[in-house]
């Protein structure tokens, strides 16, 4: 029979006490990472969000810069198209309200099996141009349109609200509107985390409904009387564009 020694037993109790200890330190650990997650997950969200706004910069540089070039604004980009706007001469665009980004029209990289610019969520960044002034149809994206048609006559009419029951019909209701005069040229916008199909709020379906009016306001969640928010969205200004091409002596 084997007798435990008083060595032996104070080892034993030694190797207990520490698998509790080790136990209990698993356990501190798992509490610190649970409440670090949503830190880390924020950070992360913003890191994304900090990177897809520096992509919509640099997108509206590329379109001014294509505009300075060739005397108007490209069409947008389809599925379809490999990120080559959509007709490749500009003109009636095939997609004004519901296209994308034409990555590879302008140059740019992030680019995925279709040619469409990604977000940081992975998601196509869209692009929508008008498609006509007060007067004349496709005079933004028709080669030499803005020239022919002046200055003084060129009036875009894309219209960014503060939110979808804000809109009129025909206008964004008094206050609400972003976007000053007749409207603007061009807007360009991230659908965020949720994407294309994750948003189910008013707001969001408005920039996807295919028509001139979108929606832009802080982010919100789905227990907002609109819904879910979380569209990143920016535009040029009619007063910015004219002035860069002017500068450019694309325009008198």
């Amino acid at each position: 029979m084997i007798r435990m020694t008083p060595l032996s037993a104070s080892l034993a109790t030694e190797q207990g006490f520490t698998l509790v200890e080790m136990a209990m330190v698993l356990a501190i650990v798992a509490l610190l990472l649970t409440g670090l997650v949503p830190t880390i997950s924020g950070q992360l969200e913003q890191r994304r969000s900090a990177e897809t706004k520096k992509q919509l910069e640099e997108i509206q540089q590329a379109l001014i810069g294509f505009a300075i070039i060739k005397g108007r604004l490209p069409c947008p980009a389809t599925t379809s198209s490999n990120g080559v706007e959509s007709p490749s001469t500009g003109g009636t665009c095939n997609n004004f309200f519901d296209g994308y980004v034409p990555g590879a029209t302008l140059g740019l990289n992030s680019l995925n099996e279709q040619g469409l610019v990604l977000d940081a969520w992975d998601n196509p960044i869209r692009y929508v141009v008008t498609n006509w002034d007060s007067s004349v149809t496709d005079v933004y994206t028709s080669a030499d349109g803005m020239a022919t048609v002046g200055i003084a006559s060129l009036n875009p009419t894309l219209l960014v609200c503060t939110t979808s029951t804000g809109i009129t019909g025909t206008d964004c209701a008094t206050g609400e509107a972003l976007t000053a005069g007749t409207g603007v040229p061009v807007i360009i916008f991230s659908t965020g985390k949720n994407g294309a199909s994750g948003g189910t709020g008013a707001d969001e379906a408005e920039n996807l409904d295919g028509d001139r009016f979108f929606v832009s306001h802080t982010p919100t969640a789905t227990s907002s009387a609109n819904g879910e928010f979380d569209d990143l969205i920016v535009w040029i200004s009619n007063q910015v564009l004219l002035n860069r091409m002017v500068s450019a002596g694309k325009l008198p």
